[in-house]
């Protein structure tokens, strides 16, 4: 049975039409284009989680250690699809895990082919932001959405 934390935090995401599309985080993002979502302690204070994170626990009821972080096979920031199944876009491994990904991906500094290659951090959460943004105002609308989810400013002039 969901409780009113459950429901408060599955109304924050969206859930694409398909059966393996993203579940797309719609609330806060921090500073680096991932999510961020405020949960009560147990001490009565409030601590920041990965929406990721959290989606994992409620969906698997796996408490990861924290040095354990969840990777992306997806590569979006905002997803939250974390079900520890075969249907799941994101997997625990550990920093180490997660640079050998980056590299294999060619996401790092020197790769050429990454979607986001070179985006410094203020552009890549406001790329987040831009994706959450129209998300709210349009929900899932592939035609909004997809050139988003793959890095292309739909703003952006073209060359011809």
């Amino acid at each position: 049975m969901e409780s009113a934390h459950d429901d408060r935090f599955w109304s924050k995401v969206i859930k694409g039409p398909r059966p393996n599309d993203c579940w797309l985080w719609t609330g806060a993002v921090s500073d680096d284009g991932y999510g961020r979502y405020w949960i009560q302690t147990h001490d009565g204070g409030q601590q920041a989680v990965r929406p990721q994170r959290h989606a994992h626990t409620l969906l698997t009821g796996e408490q990861l250690p924290p040095e354990t972080i969840l990777m992306h096979s997806c590569d979006i920031p905002l997803c939250v699809r974390s079900t520890g199944g075969a249907d799941s876009h994101t997997y625990p491994g550990t920093q180490a895990d997660n640079l050998v990904d980056r590299s294999q991906k060619r996401r790092h500094a020197n790769a050429h082919t990454w979607r986001w290659r070179g985006v410094g951090r203020a552009n890549f959460a406001a790329q987040s932001r831009q994706l959450r943004d129209a998300l709210k105002a349009h929900g899932w609308d592939e035609s909004v959405i997809r050139p988003l989810m793959s890095g292309h400013d739909p703003d952006a002039p073209t060359l011809f």
